[in-house]
């Protein structure tokens, strides 16, 4: 019997990412793929400003006024993979304020020194204060900026912590999923789901199927000579010390002896 998957925690659904002014349409499916795949579903994108690519030749453009009226195009939906529900989901805002207005905790995401004073904190960090949050009923958002230009100063000040993923000095280029992706498994990692339905099955072989694998080996190697300049004896009591010790499967039993039966076979269709 498979061990059944564990139920995500229910306080996920109070952790939401937000993207600001995104611009590559793939960018906001592969950040959705990498929400999902942490457990994490609830997304915002505020003011989309999309550009122009080989697979969205003519991007829609978001209309302040209706920002529910936008549409995402397919080639987010093809990026996102398994996770279209995510994007089918998703909220559109017309400012960060906005989707910011029933958060308590808010983490802009920013690897550039700023002129805002408060301290940068790794994932890590706080990753431990966001969960006790969300466990708490509160609201808790995480704010990545455009691709190119990062969050404003202003988008920086209506968020009440700062975040940043840190990395190489002389090389840190994370594209917009990439960090995405390394946020959300911060926050996944930290709720300690276990991972039992992983983890192949143990069916552990008795003292007596361990016994019974070596007498067959015994006999085998006694048919192929084995034993002409060796302790038999001394050995297969090595032999059964050392499959008692291996934490031997059944699966590995069956394969011995078959192995065993197919020598055995041979030996017996020569002579």
């Amino acid at each position: 019997m498979t061990s059944e998957k564990p139920a995500l925690p229910a306080y996920l659904d109070n952790i939401r990412i937000i993207l600001t002014r995104t611009s590559h349409p793939a960018n906001i499916g592969s950040a959705a793929r990498a929400m999902k795949t942490m457990g994490l579903h609830k997304l915002t994108i505020v003011a989309p400003n999309l550009m122009a690519t080989p697979m969205t030749e003519n991007p829609p453009i978001f209309d302040p006024e209706h920002p529910q009226s936008f549409k995402l195009p397919e080639e987010s939906f093809t990026l996102a993979s398994g996770a279209a529900d995510v994007l089918e989901n998703a909220t559109i805002a017309a400012s960060l304020d906005e989707a910011l207005a029933d958060t308590t905790i808010a983490c802009a995401l920013t690897s550039r020194r700023r002129e805002i004073t408060a301290p940068l904190q790794t994932p890590r960090d706080l990753v431990p204060e966001l969960l006790q949050a969300a466990n708490r009923g509160e609201k808790v958002a995480l704010v990545f900026g455009n691709e190119t230009f990062g969050l404003s100063i202003e988008e920086v000040q209506a968020c009440n912590r700062l975040m940043t993923i840190n990395g190489n000095p002389d090389y840190f280029s994370l594209n917009l999923a990439q960090a995405v992706q390394v946020v959300c498994y911060e926050i996944f990692s930290q709720t300690d789901s276990p991972m039992t339905h992983l983890q192949q099955e143990d069916h552990a072989a008795t003292h007596e199927q361990i016994k019974g694998m070596v007498v067959h080996m015994e006999s085998v190697m006694n048919d192929i000579g084995f034993f002409n300049r060796r302790n038999g004896e001394r050995l297969m009591r090595r032999m059964q010390s050392l499959f008692g010790r291996a934490n031997t499967q059944t699966e590995d039993i069956d394969i011995l002896r078959g192995f065993f039966n197919t020598v055995s076979h041979r030996i017996h269709k020569k002579d």
